[in-house]
């Protein structure tokens, strides 16, 4: 499997060149950063480790979107910029896709600095993986490049596109839980009440359940980059 690493960018340079380094102790076969127009050094950071740097409208769903058409892996890995693979990725993915009915998956989740209460949500985030074949975006996404475009890929979404996406690949065909745990910055935590953000989470979920857009959800979802 050729592997295509995607991960959409805006103001991140002071994570992305932690995530990108990390990548580059075992490089996949391709390393795609979309730029949303940031306003800070994140183009000049995504270059020093890839030549594979594009630039698009912000929006997460656009940007991984972007990236995708752009990519040439049998097997797309949506990464975000402040989120590490775990050692040993590309042979995991590989495990995890085995069996040819299987057409995505993610991994664990694990959160850094890790903490009592950040174990906690990373347990539940985990659970809902397993027992709903639910991950989201900061647990690396990974799916068959034919399966992506057969399901319609990202839309073009700020928030809820990972979501979106899951839902849509669950009716196509297998989901799998990789072993290792990707490690994901706390900083959304640590700049926010712990429980107010995760009643704010779960209440972002269940509204989009009942149909309110992600335009309308984005005003309850704060910047903390």
């Amino acid at each position: 499997m050729k592997l295509s690493v995607i991960i959409p960018a805006l103001n991140e340079a002071e994570m992305l060149g932690d995530t990108l380094e990390s990548l580059m102790a075992h490089p996949p076969a391709e390393v795609i950063v979309v730029d949303g127009g940031s306003r800070d050094s994140t183009v000049d950071v995504a270059r020093r480790y890839t030549s594979r740097v594009f630039v698009s409208r912000p929006g997460r769903g656009l940007q991984q979107g972007t990236g995708a058409r752009h990519s040439q892996g049998s097997v797309l890995i949506f990464l975000h910029a402040d989120t590490q693979l775990p050692p040993g990725y590309q042979h995991l993915i590989h495990q995890a896709l085995a069996e040819p009915d299987v057409l995505f998956g993610a991994f664990y989740l694990a959160i850094h600095p890790p903490s009592k209460a950040l174990d906690i949500v990373a347990f539940m985030a985990n659970l809902r993986s397993r027992c709903l074949r639910v991950p989201y975006g900061d647990q690396a996404i990974f799916v068959r490049r034919e399966a992506y475009f057969q399901a319609g890929g990202f839309r073009d979404w700020p928030i809820m596109e990972d979501v979106d996406l899951v839902r849509r690949l669950n009716r196509r065909g297998r989901f799998k839980l990789a072993r290792g745990h990707v490690k994901t910055s706390a900083r959304r935590w640590q700049k926010e009440n712990l429980i107010c953000t995760t009643i704010r989470n779960w209440s972002l979920i269940i509204r989009y359940g009942l149909g309110v857009s992600p335009e309308a959800l984005l005003r309850h979802y704060p910047d903390t980059r």
